[in-house]
């Protein structure tokens, strides 16, 4: 699978007039709820999801004074210590990169839909919190920038 290029979304972040950026890594922890778990797989309704990023990414552009802002995030499955997701922001000013950047990720957890479904030690599997999940999605990651939908295949 093709792993998040955070270097690639903090140059298409960069702009001159932009004196402070901000970043967020989800990663995949070895534990949840007193259960050790061995690896994670992510699903998603691809064109919601993409379409509820980018109105999310929409909204944090309004409502923060900020210059440019960027989610990605990975479906299939991923191992200990792989990111699943990335935010980055950028503005003039620390303050609203933090708050935006907060924002984006809160909303992403709350409202895009894809689906977590943790694998465990134990060889018990489940999804979690999720009351109804999508079947399997195509081989693709994809990630949202504000005006724009960019999607990269899995290697």
């Amino acid at each position: 699978m093709t792993p998040i290029d955070t270097t690639a979304g903090r140059a298409a972040l960069l702009d001159g007039s932009a004196g402070g950026y901000v970043s967020f890594e989800g990663w995949v922890r070895d534990h949840n709820e007193g259960l050790a778990v061995k690896r994670l797989e992510y699903e998603a309704f691809e064109a919601l999801a993409v379409k509820e990023g980018e109105r999310i990414l929409v909204e944090a552009l309004g409502r923060f004074p900020v210059k440019h802002a960027l989610c990605l995030h990975r479906v299939g499955e991923l191992g200990i210590g792989e990111m699943a997701v990335w935010v980055g922001v950028s503005s003039t000013h620390r303050g609203e990169a933090f708050e935006a950047c907060r924002y984006i990720i809160d909303a992403v957890k709350h409202r895009v839909p894809i689906w977590k479904k943790e694998h465990y030690v134990n060889g018990d599997s489940g999804w979690v919190n999720c009351e109804r999940c999508a079947a399997p999605g195509a081989d693709t990651v994809h990630h949202v920038e504000a005006g724009h939908r960019h999607t990269l295949a899995r290697s």
